[in-house]
């Protein structure tokens, strides 16, 4: 399906969602009071907001949550907590650049990259985002099911229930309703929060934590757990996803003040959430010997025997949650990179029917990887290995293609990056590019 015939079918198919966006302040304001103005901000701000909420909270996925209540368990209320809110200004430059470029070009991420760069690195990007999503399907599983177990479920039914879940958000009508669903599964993540202050933290602990920035240099793996946490920061399909989203959306040029503040806000809320998983493990600290390599389930029981069990149950919740919200943005990645590459129908607005092979991708996926952790002796850890380097592997391609692609005046004319924006981001991309090839380094050597 062509570009402008792919717009006019969204646009035809949610006229009044697309009408109420475009009664934006950016063009209607100008002669009200402040109130109205205010007034009209808000409207348009409920009404744009998603795209950016949604790929960073989902960035916060199971196996995020375990490797942040594990990097609080192993150094307590320590540097780590400071680091990661200060990620936010990290994910905020590279997913601005990703809004900007799609509203802009009207081309997903994926497909502008198969025009710019050749059918090689199109195709390229395109199989190992597969791959690296199926692998990162499997942990959301497994976290999934954590929780569930551990109250009694069997795993195989557990695993069944999860992936009905996922998989029933595609039934509902309309982008901006399955937006909203997944929004409301994202603000489930203040759950965290609650357990973080159910665990008591010592208050006096945690403003040192934030105001000297003392690296544990002693811990002979502290360098990993910094590689690991700056890594968890941006993965690759949140480029593909938010790129996809904004076009789906409906978000112009005009509406970029308002987009930002939606990347601006789930940056973050991402950083805070980050945080406050870190100090739920941190009531571990000294507790639990073997932490670094516990699994979701050892997790939540240890949590149980020393924070309780209702503090246990919540996490539990909040694991799954982020797991829950994390595949269906996963998918969906997927399946809009698959779609524009070939050029298939590719819309939300589309029901089942109009775009069956957009939708085979997305329950395709989740039904492989719902399948693959019921295989008997599967080793896990090795699976959770493995998607840390085909992560490794395509961010460096990926943070390359987004700057050149955000910086030519052929594609974004007066919207590319300016001398300032091209530095900052330069910089940003070769030191997540760096960490990414030392933990890959680590990973297998």
């Amino acid at each position: 399906m062509e570009k402008g015939e792919h717009g006019l079918n969204n646009r035809t198919r949610s006229a009044s969602a697309e009408q109420e966006i475009a009664n934006d302040p950016v063009t209607l304001c100008e002669s009200k009071t402040w109130t109205q103005r205010l007034r009209a901000w808000s409207m348009a701000l409920w009404l744009l907001m998603g795209p950016g909420l949604l790929a960073m909270i989902g960035d916060n996925d199971a196996g995020g949550v375990v490797s942040y209540a594990v990097t609080g368990a192993t150094f307590g209320l320590s540097f780590f907590i400071p680091l990661v809110l200060c990620l936010s200004i990290v994910t905020y430059t590279i997913q601005e650049m990703t809004v900007r470029l799609g509203a802009v070009t009207k081309q997903g991420f994926a497909k502008l990259v198969y025009i710019h760069f050749g059918k090689g690195f199109g195709r390229f990007q395109m199989v190992t985002l597969l791959i690296l999503n199926l692998l990162t399907l499997m942990t959301e599983f497994i976290g999934m099911t954590a929780g569930l177990t551990l109250l009694g479920w069997p795993l195989t039914l557990a695993d069944v229930v999860s992936f009905l879940l996922v998989v029933a958000i595609a039934i509902f009508t309309g982008y901006f309703t399955k937006e909203r669903l997944a929004l409301l599964v994202g603000a489930l993540n203040i759950v965290f929060l609650i357990v973080a202050i159910l665990t008591h933290p010592n208050g006096a602990t945690l403003a040192n934590a934030l105001l000297h920035w003392s690296l544990p240099m002693r811990h002979a793996s502290v360098l990993w757990f910094v590689i690991a946490t700056v890594g968890n920061a941006l993965a690759p399909w949140m480029i593909f996803f938010q790129g996809s989203a904004v076009i789906d959306k409906g978000v112009e040029i005009r509406h970029l003040k308002l987009a930002r503040i939606d990347t601006a806000l789930g940056s973050i809320i991402q950083v805070i959430i980050a945080a406050a998983i870190m100090i739920c493990g941190a009531v571990l600290y000294r507790h639990v010997s073997s932490i670094a390599s516990a699994s979701p389930a050892l997790l939540i029981l240890s949590l149980a025997h020393v924070a309780g069990r209702f503090s246990a149950i919540l996490f539990g919740f909040g694991l799954f949650n982020a797991g829950f919200l994390a595949s269906i943005t996963i998918s969906l990645s997927s399946s809009w990179t698959i779609a524009e590459t070939l050029g298939w129908a590719r819309s939300l607005n589309d029901k089942l029917a109009a775009a069956p092979r957009f939708y085979a991708v997305y329950i395709g996926s989740l039904a492989l990887a719902a399948g693959a952790i019921l295989i008997p002796h599967l080793p896990l850890n090795f699976t959770a290995v493995l998607a840390q380097v085909a992560g490794g592997v395509l961010i460096a391609p990926t943070l390359i293609f987004l700057i050149r692609l955000t910086s030519s005046e052929t594609v974004m004319g007066n919207y590319r990056n300016k001398a300032f924006g091209k530095i900052i981001s330069w910089t940003i991309a070769l030191v997540l590019i760096g960490l990414s090839f030392a933990l890959l380094g680590q990973l297998l050597f």
